[in-house]
């Protein structure tokens, strides 16, 4: 294994931020840390890059002690939310900043920072200030400026989160394509669960200071391993059902229990997207719909509580608000835990 989290762990006086965190990372993988404010994700990536202290556990770099290293050595690229360029410097002045402090020659620093540039798509602004630069040009100098000095592994903390919507769309298929390209290892520090599923090999879903589930994106989307974990990854819904006899009820709805589960109250949890109209099923009325361009949302009414309901648009009629209809879905894509 490249990078070795071990029990991690920091508190702060009687607050527990990072709670005995274990993570293994291979080298070349894209891991994304993701969880909601304060569940300790910034404050691991920040005792890799060592600007915090860890209050126990370790961390080791292809096999070598990295708390023994002081920050600037660690050998690490860097990618802050605030991108922390110099103003009074061009992209290329910025970009060999770091190679000029590592004491590196005019020429090999000349020659490294056009590349650096040129990775990034901005080789014809290497002469323009950030103040004349998109937020979108400023992130790709931010990240040249991190790989020039050819790091180890890269750790990027909320880097697209200051783009607009469209904008951060089209930097995550171009920061994953440089990631590619370099085949470095990268570390990712976001809230955002579709940036997360989409740049990644491997989530860490975090909560509380405490990993909730590591896995791949479309795993974690499909089989969560909590109720915390369906709830942060995307839309789901969270319906009361009952077990006996071997079948599982859902609001007049059976179907099979699942093995193991004795008789009494359980939780289900069922993405939006799983769910269809048909002639039979549980039967509702829709509240709400909300055309969203490419598909339609639509809350619907049931014995069961509010439902989601989320179908692709194909063009033809949907439900209307006010009419009654029956939902269904397959025994499969439904996720069964014990009520809470």
């Amino acid at each position: 294994m490249f990078l070795v989290l071990d029990r991690l762990t920091k508190h702060y006086g009687g607050t527990v931020a990072v709670d005995e965190i274990s993570l293994t990372v291979e080298k070349g993988e894209f891991v994304s840390l993701l969880g909601p404010s304060g569940c300790g994700k910034t404050t691991t990536l920040q005792m890799i890059a060592g600007f915090v202290e860890p209050s126990g556990g370790g961390i080791t770099l292809d096999g070598a002690d990295l708390l023994a290293v002081k920050p600037a050595r660690r050998g690490l690229g860097i990618v802050f939310q605030s991108y922390a360029l110099f103003p009074h410097m061009s992209a290329a002045e910025n970009v060999g900043f770091g190679l000029e402090m590592q004491g590196v020659s005019r020429a090999e620093r000349q020659r490294r920072v056009e590349a650096a540039l040129a990775l990034v798509g901005l080789g014809a602004l290497a002469a323009r200030y950030p103040r004349s630069m998109s937020g979108g040009q400023q992130q790709r100098v931010a990240l040249a400026r991190a790989l020039v000095i050819r790091p180890r592994m890269l750790l990027l903390d909320e880097p697209l989160s200051n783009l607009d919507a469209k904008l951060r769309e089209e930097m995550q298929v171009e920061l994953r394509q440089i990631q590619r390209n370099v085949g470095i290892t990268t570390i990712l520090v976001t809230h955002d669960q579709a940036e997360a599923m989409a740049l990644s090999d491997r989530i860490v879903i975090m909560n509380k200071g405490r990993v909730e589930q590591i896995a791949t994106p479309d795993r974690a989307y499909e089989q969560p391993a909590s109720a915390f974990v369906a709830g942060f990854l995307g839309k789901t819904n969270r319906l009361a059902g009952t077990v006996a006899d071997d079948r599982l009820a859902i609001g007049g709805r059976s179907f099979p229990a699942p093995l193991g589960y004795a008789a009494g109250a359980v939780t289900v949890t069922l993405r939006p997207e799983k769910i269809g109209f048909a002639a039979e099923g549980l039967a509702g009325t829709v509240r709400n719909r909300l055309f969203l361009g490419s598909q339609w949302l639509f809350q619907v009414e049931t014995g069961a509580g509010l439902v989601l309901v989320l179908r692709q648009n194909e063009g033809g009629d949907m439900p209307r608000e006010g009419e009654t209809v029956a939902l269904a879905w397959r025994a499969e894509d439904m996720r069964v835990a014990p009520a809470s």
